[in-house]
């Protein structure tokens, strides 16, 4: 018998890989250090735990999310398939109860008999075996320095952070009120409204607010997509109010009108006992963190389940070493999956995952590698990673800035982007019938 592909971390890439070969009836052991090795921010040690938002971005029909997370679905996603399962309320996006999912990820991995599960550390690449390195933004300093050995250069990395959460039972609902922006999906989102004066007070407080201490290997590189609160309100007075506070589209029902700013709260778990504050990721000690949070209407007097922290995110420079088929050029037994080959985001790392899975079943099993078409949403995503200007090279999310332009131009916005999505999903169902017929949800 042929070795197993071996899958090194079982987060969200390295699940849905797992997953993948051995839908294709190959072999696989997938190594995982925790329980015995955690990281700064992971809780658990299931499979797929979520650190970060619980959100898996927009529902919305044809949206760059929604035409991957389609063309997912199609090509028979584990891990799409029990975030639906796992759906709480979030209004028009597709939001899960993180235990729940990651618990059932680890339930449906750990029974599949083709996969075997090795709770080890992993230091040393066997650049010989076919191997899916997915070990996500917080790899091991043992794994990064292997990483460096195998790329012949240094590897990147980026700061990101972790939103806090509130009980539920703890938010004023005589402040706040339910609402979702532009009355788009449920009104599953809880408001908290300010007016200019306490907009202006929260802002001197957060400004003024005490860092956490900064560790030795800390030098601040964030990834601009994921701010801290406290940095993005250094860059100007009104920047909040245009981003995480922007209050656009959520009418206040009680008085008519729109707030001067509001935080949005959205539901983290299906017994709705917590709530996530969005986008409100921060670097602050947890005594400065709860004095100024505090300071939202409505929040006064929360109880925090957990309070935002900030970790480093490890990626490489893709555009340098990665072929179309997430191979290495250089080392094509090895692939990357995940946030780690230079992609932003809960999606985006199922779907590097989900076609690492798909690359590294074809090599070991002697097949044809054939990336997805460019206008497709994975081939569009998968060129940004492996042809982007490697000098400026950041990771992205899926959007339609990533797609390639029709061939006959459209004004009209909605309905240029139904057409990419068209486009999109009828290039994926050719090249899903001829290159990856097995897939099964």
């Amino acid at each position: 018998m042929k070795e197993p592909v071996r899958i090194v971390g079982a987060g969200l890439a390295g699940s849905e890989a797992s997953w993948q070969c051995a839908r294709r009836g190959v072999a696989v052991e997938l190594w995982e250090m925790r329980p015995s090795r955690s990281t700064p921010a992971h809780q658990t040690a299931d499979f797929a735990e979520l650190v970060c938002s619980n959100s898996l971005k927009s529902d919305s029909e044809n949206t760059a999310p929604w035409v991957l997370k389609e063309e997912m679905r199609r090509a028979g996603s584990l891990l799409l398939k029990i975030a639906r399962e796992c759906a709480v309320p979030a209004g028009h996006a597709l939001a899960v109860d993180r235990a729940t999912f990651a618990a059932k990820v680890t339930e449906a991995i750990s029974s599949e008999p083709l996969i075997t599960i090795r709770r080890e550390e992993v230091t040393r690449i066997d650049e010989s075996r076919v191997t899916i390195i997915s070990t996500g933004p917080l790899t091991s300093d043992a794994l990064s320095h292997e990483i460096a050995r195998l790329s012949g250069a240094d590897h990147l990395y980026f700061f990101d952070s972790i939103s806090p959460i509130v009980e539920a039972d703890s938010i004023d609902m005589a402040k706040v009120y339910l609402a979702a922006r532009y009355d788009k999906g449920s009104a599953d989102y809880i408001n908290c409204p300010l007016s200019k004066e306490e907009y202006e007070r929260f802002c001197d407080a957060l400004i003024t607010a005490q860092s956490a201490e900064e560790r030795d290997w800390e030098k601040l590189n964030y990834f601009e997509g994921c701010l801290p609160i406290e940095e993005i309100a250094r860059r100007g007075r009104d920047t909040l109010r245009f981003g995480p506070m922007k209050p656009v589209g959520l009418k206040d029902p009680r008085t008519g009108r729109i707030p001067y700013a509001a935080v949005q709260l959205r539901q983290e778990n299906l017994r709705a006992d917590s709530y996530n504050l969005v986008g409100f990721q921060n670097h602050l000690k947890f005594g400065d963190q709860a004095r100024v949070l505090r300071l939202i209407p409505g929040l006064e007097n929360a109880r925090f389940l957990r309070y935002g922290q900030i970790h480093r995110n490890t990626y490489i420079n893709a555009p340098t070493l990665l072929s179309e088929s997430l191979q290495m050029r250089e080392l094509p037994s090895v692939f990357f999956a995940g946030q780690i080959c230079g992609v932003e985001g809960y999606v985006e790392s199922v779907a590097t995952g989900l076609m690492a899975g798909i690359h590294a079943a074809a090599l070991a099993s002697g097949a044809e590698r054939v990336a997805p078409p460019r206008p497709t949403a994975f081939g569009s995503l998968v060129h940004y990673v492996t042809h982007a200007d490697a000098r400026h090279f950041q990771p992205a999310n899926i959007t339609f800035d990533l797609l390639p332009p029709l061939e006959l131009k459209v004004r009209d916005r909605k309905e240029r982007h139904r057409q990419q999505c068209a486009l999109a999903l009828r290039e994926f169902d050719v090249w899903l019938k001829k290159t990856a017929p097995v897939a099964v949800g």
